[in-house]
């Protein structure tokens, strides 16, 4: 077994927040809920929400004979609403392929919409229990600062990174889900990006970042922009939707982001994803207006 298993699992025994997908009584279908949830959204965000969407929709077949404009009302301000389209379309495809039973397998979970090959490792080891080379940004810089000693992974995964990560899982399946949980964890709460606690490491003396000094990145860490992007124009223009008591005008709209052919290419994006509808010169969310 790697040296850095049996130390970062100890860790995790007494360290790991109480998180309700981790629960025993979580299930195969509220771990995938979670891990869609927590795509680019805080944990202290998606908490409630997760507890209300399993209370509403507790299975895969629940959610797909729901109403999609209910399944987006209830995704709420989580942001990246399409992220609740594609949930929903993956329960579909449980009903239908695998009569309403979440696969365990990654080859199984990567072919439903929306499901990528991070969220296939995922659910594999955290609801299954099963051997899985889980790779977010937390697990990545872990095994960066520690095995190659830099103070960041490569900015784009690559396939010899994905195997110097397979070489530290541990071989039998409790272990290598004990150890992807409890790593990624370890990204989580002490070896962050910005602050590590590196006295509170229960690896510090195994780090190569730490015994070569703490060197800094080769260069600043990137950062996606925000503002004045597609991105910022479509949540400016669902905000207004999501608040509007009528369909919203041309004007309204303009005054929410008032480069016209930005928020055109951002209004026809939302329409094109099934977040909002047209009537005539107006707009209203896709699952209706208040009241």
């Amino acid at each position: 077994m790697h040296p850095l298993v049996g130390p970062v699992v100890a860790w995790y025994a007494v360290a790991a927040r109480d998180l309700p997908w981790r629960a025993a009584d979580r299930t195969p279908w509220g771990v995938l809920v979670s891990e869609v949830m927590l795509q680019q959204t805080p944990v202290a965000r998606v908490e409630s929400v997760w507890r209300d969407w399993l209370t509403r929709w507790p299975t895969p077949r629940d959610l797909a004979t729901a109403p999609t404009a209910e399944v987006l009302r209830a995704w709420g301000t989580l942001g990246y609403p399409r992220r609740a389209l594609r949930l929903q379309e993956a329960a579909r495809a449980v009903v239908e392929r695998h009569h309403g039973a979440l696969p365990a397998s990654e080859t199984e979970l990567r072919a439903l919409p929306g499901v990528g090959a991070y969220t296939a490792a995922a659910v594999a080891a955290f609801a299954f229990g099963r051997r899985a080379v889980v790779l977010d940004t937390n697990v990545r810089r872990v095994l960066a600062r520690v095995l190659d000693g830099a103070a960041q992974p490569p900015a784009h995964l690559t396939a010899a990174e994905t195997a110097r990560a397979a070489g530290v899982v541990p071989g039998d399946d409790a272990t290598a889900a004990r150890w992807s949980v409890a790593v990624m964890e370890l990204g989580a709460l002490v070896c962050t990006a910005r602050a590590p606690r590196c006295t509170a490491c229960p690896v510090a003396d195994l780090c190569g970042w730490r015994r070569a000094g703490y060197p800094a990145p080769d260069t600043r860490p990137r950062t996606q922009a925000w503002a004045g992007t597609d991105r910022q124009a479509r949540g400016r223009l669902m905000a207004v939707l999501r608040s509007a008591s009528a369909p919203v005008t041309a004007g309204e709209l303009a005054d929410a982001w008032p480069d016209e052919t930005q928020r055109d290419r951002a209004l026809a994006s939302l329409v094109a994803d099934g977040l909002a509808v047209r009537h005539g010169h107006a707009v209203e969310p896709t699952y209706g207006l208040p009241g």
